[in-house]
Parts: C-alpha cells; sequence; structure tokens
C-alpha cells in the first residue's frame, strides 16, 4: 500500500462517545432519584408522579424516573438537538415500550417551553442554570419554573463552590478504561464568569480534550437563595452533605443545614418549595 493511502488506526478517543462518558463520570441517576423521591415524598407527604428534566441532556434521570413506578410520567426538555437524538437513540429506545410512552422530551429553550398538566417536580441538576448570567435572566428562569409547577410543587437544583471554585485547576479522577478531568480553565471575579471544560484520556495515551465546555456564571448560594425567593417561591432549603465523623470524608447523604464546612470544594442541593 502506497505511503499516502495507509488509514491510520483509530484511538481510544478517537472511538470514544462523549455522551456516554459524560453519564459514567459525571450522573449517577440512582442516587439522584432516591433522593428526589424521598425528600418531595418527606415534605408533601405523598408520592411525586410528574416531573420535568430541565437542561435534559441524555435524559438519563427523565428514563429513570418513568422506570422506578408505572405512575410516573417525565418531560425532558434541551435546547440542543443533537443529545436529544442520542438520548432517544440510547436511552429511551432501551426503555420497555409502556416505559418509553410515559417519557416526553421536548426541544425547546426552558426559559419558554409550555408543558402541560401539574409537574410536580421540576429538576435543575448538573449546573446547567449557570448559563444564565444576570439576575434578570436566571431570576426569569425561576419565575417561568414557579409558574409550571403544581401548587405544592418543588424545584431541586445542585450548586457548587468552595475556594478552589474560584481558582484556575484541573481535578482528575479515575473510571474504569479512563480518566475523567474537570478543568476551570478561567475565572473572572469582576463578574463571576467561569469557563470549564471537561476532558477523558485513556490508556493507549490518546485524549478527547474540551468533549464538554461550559461557560457559565458561578452563583453563590446566597445569591440563588435570594432570587428563589424573589420568584416565589415559599421556602428554600440548603440540604448539605453529611461527613463521616471517623474519616472526615463525605457520605453521600445530604440533610437539611443552614450551616456549612468552609471545604475547598462542595456540592450541595438547594430544595426550594412554592
Amino acid at each position: 500500500m502506497a505511503e499516502g493511502t495507509k488509514h491510520k488506526k483509530k484511538t481510544q478517543a478517537d472511538r470514544a462517545d462523549r455522551h456516554l462518558l459524560y453519564e459514567k463520570s459525571v450522573q449517577d441517576v440512582a442516587s439522584e432519584y432516591k433522593f428526589v423521591n424521598r425528600t418531595f415524598r418527606k415534605l408533601r407527604n405523598r408520592k411525586a408522579l410528574h416531573l420535568r428534566e430541565d437542561f435534559c441532556g441524555t435524559a438519563g434521570m427523565s428514563c429513570e424516573w418513568a422506570r422506578r413506578r408505572k405512575t410516573n410520567t417525565a418531560i425532558g426538555v434541551d435546547i440542543d438537538s443533537e443529545v436529544l437524538a442520542w438520548a432517544r437513540k440510547h436511552n429511551l429506545a432501551r426503555l420497555e415500550p409502556d416505559t418509553r410512552q410515559r417519557v416526553t422530551l421536548l426541544q425547546e429553550d426552558v426559559c419558554k417551553v409550555q408543558t402541560p398538566g401539574q409537574i410536580d417536580i421540576v429538576l435543575a441538576m448538573n449546573f446547567s442554570y449557570q448559563i444564565f448570567k444576570s439576575r434578570k435572566t436566571l431570576g426569569g428562569y425561576f419565575s417561568k419554573v414557579h409558574e409550571a409547577l403544581a401548587d405544592d410543587g418543588i424545584l431541586f437544583m445542585d450548586a457548587f463552590g468552595g475556594y478552589e471554585a474560584f481558582q484556575e485547576i484541573k481535578e482528575k479522577r479515575k473510571y474504569k478504561g479512563f480518566k475523567y478531568i474537570w478543568e476551570h480553565a478561567s475565572y473572572n471575579p469582576i463578574n463571576g464568569d467561569i469557563l470549564c471544560h471537561i476532558h477523558f484520556s485513556f490508556p493507549d495515551g490518546s485524549r478527547l480534550k474540551r468533549a464538554f465546555t461550559y461557560d457559565w456564571r458561578l452563583w453563590t448560594l446566597p445569591e440563588i437563595r435570594e432570587l428563589l425567593e424573589d420568584a416565589g417561591f415559599s421556602r428554600i432549603t440548603v440540604y448539605w452533605e453529611e461527613v463521616d465523623a471517623k474519616t472526615g470524608e463525605g457520605t453521600g447523604v445530604y440533610s437539611p443545614a443552614t450551616v456549612g464546612e468552609a471545604d475547598p470544594g462542595w456540592v450541595c442541593f438547594l430544595v426550594a418549595e412554592k
């Protein structure tokens, strides 16, 4: 074979599916379902049935929600047609036909979408709401969610912070067959803008650089809580991760808290009740 016609062997990065890697390294829908389902039932003394997953991406949680109970319905909303197509092919298609019928995926702007019926839970996870960089736009989104929720509906969100959140750093974690790298590429302390990337590296030395990029504003918990109050939510509770007294490590259990540790990095949940 002539030199110019040789085929270069594909690397692991070339063959990688970035959405599948994201699900394996970032999402844990089983734990998320457990927290959301139990917290709603404890606060409202009833089961939540109808869930809307904003910024749903691969719609993993929408599918998990529908799979867990035959009475559950889910609506996934995302503006990205590519990721919704992936969700339909890889997640929705794996559901049983009757379960699949209870999941609806919409390519819509979360600030404009009109969802039918009474929504018990709206999820805004994986920090995606931070794409809204002004009080007007984030507050406007919260107001739209408030309108969409049932009278006793609840908005569930996550947030991250800590003094390392304001630094330009990289965090690495190993998984079976690949390494996950979370990068704070830049942070502007004047307006709060933060640019983040997710990279993946593989045992053959190849890398999937900037598999995902996020141009956000790093909102603080007091700012978020104030905007939720302005949008009409009656009670906003921070659920902080409990710590094992012996090891000093997080337990994965989140409980209501009014005081948090000034850790270098933390993740918590916000529960906003209508």
